[in-house]
Formats: structure tokens, C-alpha cells, sequence
């Protein structure tokens, strides 16, 4: 029945009069909504705010904001180092320019402190205690966009290089002589923005380059190599300024590290697509003189398993709307968008296009029937080589699996378990400099600061309190902790003096994963002081801010983010093949290889990652990135390969119809996990860590997949349970 109406639906979409109307009714679709709506990546307005309203250190802050409000306005930290002490003209210099920024603001300034008024000694007491670095405010608009910033920015750097006449910006950092480095939220969002501000260009081109390399490597046709482009182009035609409508609207958020993995996942995915109808296209016009014909055969055989593979990716990925984390919600809606538009473009679209190119598509390796290539010889009077369609590889795989199921199962199992246990062992940091480059200025000034001042102080946590009017001991409480060096003095809020601030120093780096898990000891401590003072219900009257505090929310947020969406896609995914192969067997131990493939890509990933290039950390999100990409992306190959066996099995016995499916299936898996594995690798040419690594996980997870889950150990497990791998469908006989 599905067949039936695959094979209509080809007609209607690339039949010899509906072809080129359906090319049409495209590029009209592309221009219209390019003409009407905004591109997505003029409307990414990702924000700091990653974590919910109701997160302890979000509350934090927006009480800070009511009974705290700070009027300086957002700070730029500048940071003056000198090996060897700084100098007294590295003083002179910086209370000049405070001076001239007093009678000459720059852009967007609110606000510098008096220091051109400090005399040398006094300003040499702010400097760290080994006199090698000194940190100096400048405050700006709160109101200010990112892009604002950087003219000021640039301002800045040119007094202060006239100042010292040094080259204090472009040298690094550690060498003789005054380096100045501007960190602080100003100089980090400037820096981060000016990351992105090539990055989807770069990784466009990469990414195109990449995936039309490699299909001309696999199938030697430049037509064919640009087809399968052709369709994603327009796909993304239509995706981006549907995004940018959404966004425009605010009815989603889309920020640059989105927008990155996107055209990523489109060009992989939706390339992956293509190739299942073009190979079982070329298998087709093998058998079949009409290319119309050869094409309605080509979508009633592979039609199913493309739909069903990009509604089970979609599925997959929209979970991630689950999520609380900022980070993981705003990449549901636009991946499953994406991928949803690239299956509905791969079928429609692309049997246009193969139906407008025919077999001139493959030139030079032309595929014929057997009947057409007699023709020719007769004609030409020479022999013609016949097209091989099947690797030696293929063919090996798919006798292999059906011979020696047992050993290749243990092989696969040890391979792969070995790589799974090895990710436990992961470590992980949620450090948002942690994920930039660290030659990024930001992020070279934030480290002279740890280095040079008590760890402590780079972030004090706020501890807020409401006390209802009692005579609470917060602050004596709090300082009896062992891991606090200092506690400030109580602060009453402006609109109800019974809300308490004070500002805690930690005695380690507040970064540090021991610091992070002091947080709920410190809310214990508060609470415990509001409770001897007669507060009830003391735990809900205390909220703790500052970046430890959201360290702590992150990683608590992140894991109720795993252990919600995880089963989820689990579970849909589960339903999704159940109702597709009718066989609760084989949804089992697919979805079953699909998790150890996912481990042991998570291990192989971090060996490359902390061994390979020197990382101390995974960054923490990604784990459940890779997770939902190559559940969901393996969940494909899965479909694709075992509905080949399926057909096969209507009309030969099993193991023939396992060889003839793992051998009919290998060669276009490969290429496509090929084209998949490197567009998201491609994501390392990236500046954020987070891309980086995620990128390098999820292209190891689909190797795996592609060489060894996919032709060796699925087909394995397949052939060994035999005719029950069907059940509860027809058991067939064997």
C-alpha cells in the first residue's frame, strides 16, 4: 500500500509533465519567503541567560536587581600586567586615562571610578600583592547593544596604547614589558561576538567544499555531486526565513551556535537523504530503460525509509524543547524544522532534478540496463565495462555477517564496550571562558587575574536572605564556614529593608567543582542562621547568586535535562521503528546498538579530546548534544539497511536476504556516514570548544556506526536470532 503510493506520489512530483513545475514551485516558495521574511541569522539574539526564571541563582539576580539595583551600569575590566612588577608609569598612564575618560567619555560609558585622583601609593594598594597586575573598572550603558561596545573598545585601546607608548595589546601575554588585556562581561560578549562574526561564512564554505569533495570522490560525477547541493540549497532557502519569521515573531530564540550546527545537520543529513533515493536510483535505471519508471521505483523502494528516518530524526531532536536549559531549548525547533523541510525537499525536489538530468546525472559511469549496454556494443563494436555497484567491502560484509555471525558479534562487542566504559571516566566543565580559544584577550585577562589575586576574589557569591524583620547573625554565621575567606557586612535592600546581602569570598577558585559543590552547604549555613532567629520555612528565604551560584544551577538543570529527555527520545524513537519494521525484536536490539555505539563514541571522543588535544574537560553539554544527534542519526542508517533486508526477505531465504541487504546498503551507508561524520567535523573549525568537541564526538559516533555497527554488528545480531528477529510480525520460515 505504501509502496502504491510512493510510486503515485513519484509521478506527480517528477513525471515528464510535473518536473519541472515542481523545480518551479520551489524556487517561487525560496523567493517569495527570502522576499517577505528575515534570514535566520539576522534575527540570532542568543543572550547570557541560559537557565530558567525558577533557577535558585536566576532569583538571585533579579532580587538583586529590585532591592540592589546597580546604577554603575556593565563593567569592562581593564587589566594591566607587567612581569616583574608594574611600574610607576604603568600607574601614571592609568591614572591618565582614567583622567581623560573623566572629561572625555568614550561611547556608551556611564561611569569610571575616581582613580586619576588616587595618589601612586594608593593605587599601588589595588594592585595584586606581588604588584605584577592591576584591574581597573570602566562601566557602560546597561541599555548598549554588543555591537556598541566595540568602537568604545577600540577608543580605549588607542588612548591606552598613546599612553604607554607600548604595543600592550598585540604582544603576548608573559613577555617583558605592560600588557593590557579588557575582559569583565563587556570584553567577553565583544570577543565572543567578534568570534562569530565570520564563523557562518567559514563554516558554510567548509562545509560546502567538504561535502562536494567527497561526493565526487564517491560517485566520480560532477553532476551527481552537485545535485544533491542543489537540494539542500533550496532547502535552506526555505528554512531560513521561516526561522527568521519565528524569531522575528519571538516565538523562538535562535543564537549563533544554533544557526552553526544547523547548516551542519542540513548538509549531512539532508545529503544522507539524498543519497538513499540517488543510489537506489542508480540501482534502478541497472534493470530499468525508462527513467521515469526507474525513478518511481527508485522513491517506492526508499520513499518509506527517507520518511521515516527524518520524522525519526525530527522527533529526536525536538525533545531538546524538553529542556530547561536555554542551550538545549533553543536548538529543538530549528534542527527539527530543518530536517523536516530537507525531507520534504529530497522528496519532491530531488526526483525532479534526477528526473530533469536522467542517467546524464552519473556521466561519466552511466547506468545502463543490461539490454542498453548490448546496444551500445554492438554499435561501438567494443566491449563496455559493466557498472559495479556493490564494493568489495559490501560484498565481504554481507557474507561475513551470514557465515561467522558469533565471532563478528564478540568482536564488535569488546571493540565497543571497551570504548563505552572508558565514559564514565569523562570529566566536564560548564566554565563559559572555558570554551573560548585561549589566546582570546578576554580570556588572557581573566587569567592574569587568577593568578595574580586570591582565587576568591574573581567571583564573590551573594547571599540574599530575608530575614522578615528578625535580628539574623547572617554574616557571623557565614564566616564560621572553613571553605569562606571573607563575608562582607549585611546590606538591607532599598524597597524592603528586611532582604539581607552579603558578598562571600571562597577560599578556593570559585570555578572549581569542589567550590561549586559548596553551594548547597551555603544556603544550609544561611538558612540555619534565619532558622535560630525564628524565620519559618528558612531554606525557601535564601537565595544564593554570583557565577559559582550558576555553575551549581547549570549542572543540577542540565542533568534534570538528561534524565527527562534521554528515555524520551528513547522512547519515540522505539515507537517509531516498532510501527515501521512491526517487529518489537528488532526495535530492541537496534535501539540497543544504537546506545552502545552513542558510549562508545562518548569514550573514543575523549580520548581524542583529553589526549589528543590536550583538554582537561568535555564541556558538559556535550553529552546530551551527541546523545539526541546520533540516537537520532543512527536511527537512520538503522531503518535504511534493515528495510532493505525486510524487502528481501518477501522473496529469498534470510541469510541471502542479510547479505543481499548488507551489500545492497553498505556502499551508500558508507558515503553518507563518510559525508555525515565530516560536515560535523568541519564544526572544529570553529573558535568555540564547545563546537569543537562536539563535532569530534558526533563524527566519531557515526564512523562507528558506519563501519562497524551498521554493516557488521546489526546484520550479526540479525542473522543469529533468525526468523524471531521479525516477531511479533510474520515469522517467516527458514
Amino acid at each position: 500500500m505504501m509502496g502504491d503510493f510512493l510510486t503515485k506520489w513519484g509521478g506527480a512530483v517528477a513525471g515528464p509533465k510535473t518536473r519541472w513545475l515542481t523545480v518551479i514551485v520551489w524556487v517561487l516558495i525560496v523567493g517569495i519567503l527570502s522576499a517577505v521574511w528575515p534570514q535566520v541569522n539576522e534575527e540570532e539574539a542568543g543572550g547570557s541567560d541560559l537557565l530558567p526564571a525558577s533557577a535558585m541563582s536566576s532569583e538571585a539576580a533579579a532580587i538583586l536587581e529590585e532591592q540592589f539595583p546597580n546604577t554603575a551600569g556593565v563593567p569592562l575590566l581593564i587589566v594591566w600586567n607587567r612581569e616583574g612588577g608594574l611600574e610607576q608609569a604603568d600607574f601614571t598612564a592609568v591614572q591618565e586615562l582614567y583622567a581623560g575618560l573623566s572629561e572625555d567619555p568614550v561611547a556608551e560609558q556611564s561611569l569610571v571610578p575616581p582613580l586619576a585622583e588616587l595618589p601612586p601609593p594608593a593605587l599601588l594598594q589595588q594592585a595584586s600583592e606581588d604588584a605584577e597586575a592591576l584591574t581597573t573598572p570602566v562601566f557602560f550603558n546597561e541599555e548598549a547593544l554588543t555591537e556598541e561596545f566595540q568602537p568604545a573598545l577600540e577608543e580605549l585601546e588607542s588612548r591606552i596604547s598613546a599612553l604607554t607608548g607600548e604595543a600592550a595589546f598585540s604582544e603576548a601575554v608573559g613577555e617583558e614589558g605592560l600588557r593590557v588585556r579588557f575582559t569583565g562581561p563587556v570584553g567577553i560578549q565583544t570577543d565572543a561576538t567578534e568570534l562569530f562574526s565570520q564563523a557562518d561564512v567559514t563554516l558554510l564554505l567548509a562545509t560546502v567544499a567538504l561535502v562536494l569533495v567527497l561526493l565526487v570522490l564517491l560517485y566520480r560525477s560532477p553532476i551527481l555531486a552537485l545535485v544533491p547541493l542543489i537540494g539542500v540549497g533550496f532547502a535552506y532557502g526555505v528554512i531560513s526565513p521561516f526561522l527568521g519569521f519565528l524569531a522575528d515573531n519571538g516565538w523562538i530564540t535562535v543564537d549563533a551556535q544554533a544557526v552553526s550546527i544547523m547548516t551542519v545537520l542540513l548538509f549531512g543529513a539532508g545529503t544522507d537523504y539524498c543519497l538513499f533515493l540517488v543510489s537506489r536510483y542508480r540501482d534502478e535505471l541497472q534493470t530499468e530503460r525508462d527513467k521515469f519508471s526507474a525513478l518511481k521505483l527508485a522513491i517506492a523502494n526508499s520513499g518509506g525509509a527517507i520518511a521515516v528516518s527524518a520524522l525519526t530524526t525530527a522527533a529526536g531532536l525536538l525533545t531538546l524543547g524538553l529542556a530547561y536549559y536555554a542551550s538545549y531549548d533553543r536548538f529543538a525547533v530549528p534542527f527539527s524544522t530543518a530536517i523536516i523541510i530537507m525531507g520534504i525537499a529530497v522528496l519532491t525536489l530531488l526526483p525532479a532534478l534526477l528526473a530533469i538530468f536522467g542517467r546524464a546525472a552519473f556521466f561519466p559511469f552511466v547506468p545502463r540496463t543490461e539490454e542498453m549496454i548490448r546496444e551500445k556494443e554492438e554499435k561501438k563494436g567494443k566491449k563496455i565495462r559493466r557498472l559495479k555497484t556493490r564494493s568489495r567491502f559490501s560484498l565481504a560484509a554481507g557474507k561475513a555477517v551470514t557465515e561467522k555471525p558469533w565471532p563478528i558479534i564478540i568482536a564488535c562487542l569488546i571493540l565497543l564496550g571497551g570504548l563505552a566504559l572508558i565514559a564514565p571516566r569523562i570529566e566536564t566543565t560548564y566554565g563559559l571562558l572555558d570554551s573560548f580559544p585561549e589566546e582570546m584577550p578576554s580570556r588572557e585577562g581573566f587569567a592574569i587575574i587568577a593568578e595574580h589575586y586570591p582565587a576568591g576574589e574573581i567571583a564573590p557569591a551573594d547571599v540574599i536572605a530575608d530575614t522578615e524583620g528578625e535580628p539574623v547573625l547572617l554574616a557571623e554565621t557565614l564566616a564560621e564556614a572553613g571553605y569562606i575567606a571573607s563575608v562582607s557586612e549585611p546590606v538591607p535592600g532599598e524597597g524592603n529593608p528586611d532582604i539581607q546581602r552579603v558578598q562571600v569570598t571562597f577560599e578556593e577558585d570559585p570555578y572549581a567543582d569542589e567550590t561549586v559543590a559548596r553551594i548547597p552547604e551555603l544556603k544550609a549555613a544561611a538558612a540555619e542562621a534565619l532558622e535560630e532567629a525564628g524565620v519559618v520555612d528558612a531554606s525557601e528565604k535564601v537565595w544564593i547568586g554570583g557565577e559559582t551560584a550558576v555553575l551549581y544551577d547549570t549542572q543540577e538543570i542540565t542533568s534534570r535535562d538528561q534524565a527527562v529527555i534521554i528515555p524520551v527520545v528513547l522512547a519515540i524513537i522505539a515507537v517509531l521503528l516498532l510501527v515501521y519494521l512491526r517487529s518489537a525484536v528488532a526495535m530492541t536490539y537496534l535501539l540497543a546498538t544504537v546506545v552502545l555505539s552513542y558510549f562508545s563514541a562518548l569514550g573514543l571522543g575523549w580520548l581524542i579530546i583529553h589526549y589528543g588535544l590536550g583538554e582537561p574537560a568535555m564541556q558538559g553539554l556535550i553529552p546530551l548534544y551527541a546523545f539526541v544527534f546520533l540516537v537520532a542519526l543512527g536511527g537512520d542508517y538503522n531503518i535504511f539497511m534493515i528495510s532493505s533486508i525486510w524487502k528481501n526477505r518477501e522473496k529469498m531465504p534470510l541469510k541471502q536476504a542479510i547479505a543481499e541487504g548488507v551489500s545492497e546498503t553498505s556502499s551508500v551507508i558508507t558515503s553518507a556516514g563518510l559525508i555525515l561524520a565530516g560536515t560535523f567535523a568541519v564544526l572544529a573549525v570553529l573558535p568555540l570548544q564547545v563546537l569543537v568537541q562536539f563535532g569530534i564526538v558526533t563524527a566519531v559516533g557515526i564512523l562507528l556506526d558506519t563501519f562497524i555497527v551498521r554493516p557488521l554488528l546489526v546484520p550479526a545480531i540479525t542473522t543469529v536470532l533468525g526468523r524471531y528477529a521479525f516477531w511479533p510480525g510474520r515469522l517467516w520460515k527458514k
